[in-house]
């Protein structure tokens, strides 16, 4: 069973599937980054920028506290994207944990079948 955190109800508002990925040095962070990426590309969400969270810029917050859907994709169970939006006052987030995949840090091939496993799995929570 994959652990899965969805904190966004039918009250949500109208606005635009935000996606953040982890972009870290490890191989699933490049996972995470590439399928959030893909995501964007086929228009199931927009990517939308960790860093200027991270930095507190006002528009930034303010567009993602505005979406109508949030997904942090995390490639290890450090949760860097959760926890910097959720650092930020954004607690309304999915989280996808690659690692809970299956997924081993240090470990994963990134190809376009991995990809395509975890936008399958992505676009769950961007539905």
């Amino acid at each position: 069973m994959i652990p899965i955190q969805s904190n966004c109800g039918c009250s949500c508002s109208s606005g635009p599937k935000l996606i953040f990925s982890c972009s870290g040095a490890a191989d699933v962070g490049e996972l995470a980054d590439r399928a959030s990426r893909a995501l964007t590309r086929n228009g199931s969400g927009k990517m939308f920028c960790l860093a200027g969270i991270g930095g507190r810029i006002s528009g930034i917050v303010k567009s993602t506290e505005a979406a109508a859907s949030i997904l942090a994709i995390d490639g290890c169970a450090l949760d860097c994207a959760r926890k910097s939006l959720e650092e930020a006052g954004i607690v309304r987030v999915n989280h996808l944990r690659l690692t809970d995949l299956g997924f081993t840090k240090g470990d994963t091939e990134i190809d376009d079948e991995t990809i395509a496993q975890v936008v399958d799995k992505a676009k769950l929570f961007l539905s």
